[in-house]
């Protein structure tokens, strides 16, 4: 592991930047639905099946309280994409203050990545990014949806979030943390 972790800061500020993948054939069964009751249970193991050979360990100490809170706040929300069933990957959306929403996590579990579930997730996520106020009351319209991503996390996520519109607008390179986590 380097000594150094370097996080890329990207953002759309239309929802015309978006840039959708191709949607997986419907004969593949990938569909992808919001997770409407705040479950800490399901978060947790989203965060933790996904981000386990990817170093996401920050919020593996949270007890289940600290979930129930985060996940209860307005414009939080967990959308799951599952292929025949199966819980794939999930993107995590999170509102804050003047029209911006966070990617907070996304990402897949090691057996369904390369094949084509990623780029679409991500494409759906932001869109829903991009219509969030729409779902809930007094949220301002989203003006602005960004992410981070690190050279921790898997080795085409930059390359994915470029490809769905994102912009680079900032870089950080700094020391690795003992246990190193997501940055935040």
């Amino acid at each position: 592991m380097s000594d150094t972790v370097t996080t890329w800061y990207l953002e759309q500020t239309a929802a015309s930047d978006l840039a959708p993948a191709r949607v997986p054939d419907p004969a593949a069964g990938v569909r992808i639905v919001r997770a409407e009751v705040p479950s800490p249970e399901l978060s947790r193991f989203l965060y933790s099946a996904v981000g386990a050979d990817v170093a996401w360990t920050d919020r593996l100490v949270w007890p289940r309280e600290r979930w129930q809170a985060y996940l209860e706040r307005p414009g939080v929300e967990t959308w799951i994409a599952y292929e025949r069933g199966t819980p794939a990957g999930y993107v995590e959306l999170d509102a804050q203050d003047g029209g911006t929403v966070e990617i907070a996590y996304f990402g897949l579990l090691p057996d369904f990545r390369g094949r084509g579930v990623g780029g679409h997730l991500l494409s759906y996520g932001t869109a829903r990014a991009w219509d969030l106020a729409g779902r809930w009351h007094g949220r301002e319209p989203t003006r602005r949806v960004w992410v981070h991503t690190c050279t921790l996390d898997g080795p085409h996520a930059l390359d994915n979030y470029r490809k769905r519109g994102f912009r680079l607008y900032d870089t950080r390179t700094e020391p690795a943390a003992d246990g190193a986590a997501k940055p935040a």
